[in-house]
């Protein structure tokens, strides 16, 4: 009905200047009242892709694809979901956090598309049904454009998002603005820089050599890996200027599958596993123990399990809780005065609305701590 009033009021006002009606000060008035004044009107925006596109002034009813989904849940938009995509509910894990922290909210939403496994698709019989203000996604401007002509519903695109990066906060502020969220936008990406400031700033003076070398193993890309599924540049690493053995080793991946010889070349004193990985590596270890235990950090047993930052796309608050806790681990008098549960958990509050999200973690097999993989 308000697409309908706002085609109506555009025809009118174009009919209007076409007879010459009033004068041209009344007939800018009458426009801009349709495009920005009233609830039913109209406003221009132009999203990630330079594409100019026309949405409600008020949006109330939203479809998120892509990545969008965890975005939105993280700008308090999550009651404004009209239908979903990217996960299967029964099959929901907390390692999937903006998602399983809202399951009771979206549990009887239609799925409208998908986007889990690598597999991209929508559905848009199912998400013209539900008849939502405007679509967003992280997807090609082909694939918006074709989106929009199939539903006739406009479609916003943002970026996908790098970890900690400036495309993240371009996303942020477009998903507000068109949401009417702009505060809570700015506030994300105050608080993601909040937490990065405070990590690199209690890590920048420390002399690599008081810093144990690290690796972070069992990487979670296209799947779970074990022990030769290592992350590179990882920005949970570099966020607190650790001493990563793969330094340098890529420039255009951020993750690698290595021969598990080069783990043994690298001797890491630390090694952090992904939790979907390090039933892999446990696997492995228990018919190559020699292997393993030729590592300094399994002879010593500084073996560590944190969440993957991965699922469905990358995580922005179980990365921040995994930089913190890894700085824990291996810089404890820079770090002598955080509690980490309970950094963690504000962290979660803040981001998901739970206050007690690490006890979900832990529950399911997925929290923080040492680890072992077998008589080690």
């Amino acid at each position: 009905m308000k697409k309908l009033i706002a085609l109506i009021l555009t025809v009118a006002v174009t009919v209007c200047i076409l007879a010459g009606c009033g004068s041209g000060a009344e007939t800018r008035s009458q426009a801009t009242s349709v495009q920005e004044g009233t609830d039913d009107g109209t406003r221009t925006i132009t999203d990630s892709l330079g594409r100019s596109v026309e949405i409600p002034s008020t949006v109330k009813r939203i479809v998120p694809l892509g990545n969008t989904p965890r975005m939105i849940a993280y700008l308090g938009l999550a009651d404004k979901v009209a239908g979903i995509s990217g996960f299967d509910q029964e099959f929901l894990s907390p390692l999937q956090a903006y998602a399983y922290a809202h399951k009771d909210i979206w549990a009887e939403l239609p799925v409208v598309g998908t986007d889990a496994a690598g597999a991209t698709d929508y559905y848009p019989e199912e998400i013209i049904s539900v008849d939502p203000d405007v679509i967003l996604c992280t997807y090609t401007g082909e694939l918006a454009d074709e989106i929009q002509t199939k539903t006739g519903i406009p479609v916003v695109t943002v970026p996908m998002g790098t970890l900690f990066g400036q495309d993240y906060e371009e996303a942020l502020r477009i998903l507000g603005d068109v949401c009417g969220v702009k505060e809570r936008a700015e506030e994300v990406i105050s608080y993601i820089g909040d937490c990065l400031e405070d990590l690199a700033t209690r890590t920048k003076d420390i002399p690599d050599a008081e810093k144990p070398t690290v690796l972070g193993a069992a990487a979670t890309f296209k799947g779970a890996h074990g022990i030769e599924g290592v992350y590179v540049d990882y920005p949970v690493f570099k966020t607190i200027a650790a001493n990563d053995v793969t330094r340098g080793i890529s420039q255009s991946n951020s993750a690698v599958i290595v021969d598990k010889e080069q783990v043994l070349g690298w001797d890491p004193q630390v090694i952090f596993f992904d939790y979907s990985g390090l039933s892999l590596v446990k696997a492995d270890y228990a018919e190559n123990p020699g292997f393993y235990n030729q590592l300094a950090a399994v002879k010593n047993g500084n073996l560590y399990q944190y969440p993957n930052s991965t699922y469905y796309y990358s995580n922005v608050e179980i990365p921040i809780v995994n930089s913190y806790y890894v700085a824990t681990v291996i810089y404890p008098e820079q770090f002598q005065d955080i509690v980490f549960e309970d950094k963690a958990n504000e962290i979660f509050e803040f981001f998901l609305g739970e206050s007690d999200y690490l006890s979900k973690l832990e529950a399911a097999g997925a929290g923080y701590g040492k680890v072992s993989l077998g008589d080690n």
